[in-house]
Parts: C-alpha cells; structure tokens; sequence
C-alpha cells in the first residue's frame, strides 16, 4: 500500500530510528497547545474554547477477523468525530501498529480547523485500526477493512461522517469500506451512498485528480511563498522526508518547475545525490521496494546527515512529531513547508523561526487532500463526474486564495503563519455558534 508513514524515527534530541510514536509525547496535548495560542489571540468566547477542547464522539469498537490460515484474530479500531457544526465529520482512517486515541483525538481535531480555514463545509473526525498492514496479505486487510466498516455501522455515512485514506490505507480501502457500507444500507439506497467515503478509485466513484491532490496543494504554497519572496524555485535544492502519496507527488510536481531534489528518507533509511534524484525513477524504485534505501541513483546516508543537508525547502510528509530541537538546529533551510500532519513540535518550530525560516503549517499547505475529497463528494451527490483540469484549476484557487489569507492575518496580527491559520479557523467556527447557538 502507498503511505506517507515514511520515518518513524523519534523528533526528539536522542533521535533513534527505533523509538516508537508513544514515547514522542501526547499528541493531543502538542495540538492543544498550538490550538491555545490562536484562542489567546482572537480571544475566543470561554464556553466555545471549552466546546471544541474535546471531541464529541470517541468510538473504540473491538473486532473478530479470519486470517488466512482459518484462526480468528482480534483488532481494535477507532473513530474520533471532534465537531460538526460546520458539516458532517470528515477525516482519514488510518491503518497503524500504533494507532491510539489520543493520536486520533488530535488529528480529528486538526481535521475541523483544517475545513474551517479552507471554508469547506465539513467538520473534523480521524479514524483507523492498530495493525502493521505489512504482516497481513491482501485478502486479510480486505477482510480487517469490511469488518472494520461493518463494527462502526451507522456511525458513518454521506452527510454524517465520511472517512478517507490515510496513513497505509488508499483507494482500494475505501473501495472495500464504500461497497460493505452500500451493502450494509440495504439495495434501494445502495447508489445513493457512493459519498460515504472519499478517495475511491475513479471506476468506484472517485475523483480524478484525487491522488496528486496533497502534494499539488502543498506545491501551490510553495509556489506562491517563492513569489512573494522573489525567490526563483528552477535550481533549487529540496530535501524530502517520507516518499509515499504526498511526498512523491510533490517531489515530481516540484522537479517539474525546476526544483532538484537532493535527499529523501523514509522509513527504511535516507539517501542523497547532490546532482539531484530522479522522483519518477525514486518512485517506481519505492513501489517494488517499499523504502528508499537501496536506490541506486543516489548514495546512502544517517538521518543526521539528511537533517544537515545544505537545501533552500525541506519538506517532512512522514509521520506526526519528526521535527524535534535537534533537528530544527540541524537545518539548514530557507522555509519548511509541512506536506504530512503535525510533524513538528513547538519547540522545533520556535527554533526554526529564531533562525528566520519560514514555516508553512500543515493545515494550510497538506490541504488539497480534504478539499477535493469535499469535490468528490459534491460530484458523488450529484451524480457527476468531473474533468481532471477542471478539479486541479478549482484546488489551486482555493489554496491560492486561503494562502493570502492566512498571510494578510499574519501581518496583521503579528503573528507566525500556524497561529494565523487556526485564528481564521477558529473565527469562523465561533462565527457559527454564535448565530446557531446551543440546542435546546
């Protein structure tokens, strides 16, 4: 499966590529904090900053599955819906060894500013199951998938909560999850519910340009941070943390404007070539490997070294939390744009704007992904399909737009671009209840 879980080595000063996600700290406590310093600035209403503090819905359901050699194992799934006053619940599942809830309750959380900011009418939820989905064939995720779908049951759906992929999840999961839902819902509506999840194959009902979305978003704030600086993106040196769905598709649509690509890590190790690498030959490379190691076109090299890499952008599309003080000191980089969610700690990013880089948050840059899910599911209701052109031209206005926005808040409140990003969100949202109130 492609994935974007490319670096699991720990953020923090004692890097080790074997530290697992549950020694990084509390992830839902890191987005808390990033969440209160937007609050402090638009001087959110108490009773609004205490409604959105907590998810409204935490779902942990426990299932049986076959395995291929007939015994049943169980798994444990989740699904977090942290508000949906703006729309149904929207947000990935993702397929984990280490999936937990405080993981999810963070990202379900990120997922409802993420929408408001981009003024997408959905609100936020996260979801997965713990399992390494390189320890089961096939036929055994297909099964976890379908059973997984059949356990949360009505706790989704088209206009209540619609899940997408994510981490080691991707089309083909949420084409099992869409045909067990329809399945589920009985034949006379079996058509009508197509929207249940986002990020189907175009035969099953998807979107075409879905699959380079993320990584076409994130090129886009790259392209219009080189604009506003005068910065000239042709000959420039990238350097790319994770290679899966995002990090490959921005590395091809950078290479494409000049950019050379000069490192690259993931989860199986890191490799440069000063010369540049080649994405679409890293990238089939990745596809039959499953790692960038071993790729013959550029030299091996120690996570150390990769963080010290001498480039103009650094762009970390792995897991959440690779970003520590460590490497924010090792960096050396003119803006960091962050193609995956949460992968960097406060510290790191205080660090990094002491030094003057310029640090593009993630729910503005990692965007495209939700706002052509939310063009999927428009099409999907509306039993259409669009043209590729046309849903790339709609995304590169929409990110194009939410970036000045976020800019113009910045420099008028003074403040860096994440906690600008938030404001806007967070404004909007309370722009909200207060016309709607509290029922009853």
């Amino acid at each position: 499966m492609s994935t974007d879980s490319s670096a699991k080595a720990s953020a923090k000063p004692a890097a080790d590529a074997a530290t697992s996600l549950k020694d990084r700290g509390n992830l839902f406590e890191i987005a808390t904090k990033q969440i209160d310093k937007a609050i402090k600035l638009v001087n959110l209403d108490p009773d609004i900053a205490q409604i959105l503090a907590q998810p409204k819905n935490e779902l942990i359901v426990n299932f049986p599955v076959r395995m291929d050699n007939g015994k049943i194992s169980m798994f444990k799934g989740y699904r977090v819906q942290h508000n949906n006053i703006l729309g149904p619940y929207k947000g990935g599942m993702r397929y984990h060894h280490e999936a937990n809830l405080d993981e999810m309750k963070a990202l379900a959380s990120w997922m409802t500013f993420k929408s408001a900011l981009h003024e997408i009418p959905f609100g936020g939820g996260k979801g997965g199951v713990k399992v390494d989905p390189r320890q089961h064939s096939k036929s055994e995720l297909e099964r976890i998938t379908r059973r997984f779908t059949a356990a949360l049951g009505s706790n989704i759906g088209p206009e209540f909560d619609i899940p997408a992929p994510d981490v080691n999840t991707n089309a083909q999961t949420m084409v099992w999850m869409m045909d067990t839902y329809m399945n589920i819902v009985g034949a006379g509506d079996r058509n009508s519910v197509r929207g249940v999840v986002t990020g189907k194959s175009v035969t099953a009902g998807g979107s075409h340009g879905r699959a380079e979305a993320t990584g076409a978003g994130v090129v886009h704030c790259i392209t219009e941070w080189a604009k506003d600086k005068g910065f000239n993106l042709d000959g420039c040196h990238v350097i790319i943390q994770g290679f899966g769905n995002v990090g490959s598709y921005t590395a091809r649509l950078l290479s494409q404007k000049g950019a050379v690509i000069i490192g690259v890590g993931d989860v199986g190790g890191y490799i440069a070539n000063p010369e540049g690498i080649n994405p679409h030959k890293l990238g089939e490379h990745v596809s039959k490997n499953g790692t960038v190691a071993g790729y013959k076109g550029a030299a091996k090299i120690g996570r150390d070294e990769f963080f010290g890499l001498e480039a103009d952008i650094f762009v970390p599309a792995a897991l959440e939390l690779e970003v520590g003080v460590k490497e924010a000191n090792a960096l050396k980089v003119k803006m960091m744009v962050e193609g995956a969610n949460g992968p960097t700690y406060p510290e790191a990013e205080d660090i990094l704007l002491a030094k003057g880089v310029d640090v593009i948050p993630d729910i503005l840059c990692n965007s495209g992904g939700v706002i052509v899910s939310y063009y999927e599911w428009l099409q999907n209701k509306r039993s259409e399909q669009w043209e590729t052109a046309d849903v790339l031209g709609r995304l590169e206005k929409r990110m194009k737009q939410t970036y000045q926005q976020v800019r113009q808040y910045a420099t008028a409140k003074k403040c860096d671009w994440r906690t600008a990003s938030y404001a806007i969100g967070l404004e909007r949202l309370q722009a909200c209840y207060k016309e709607r109130g509290i029922f009853p």
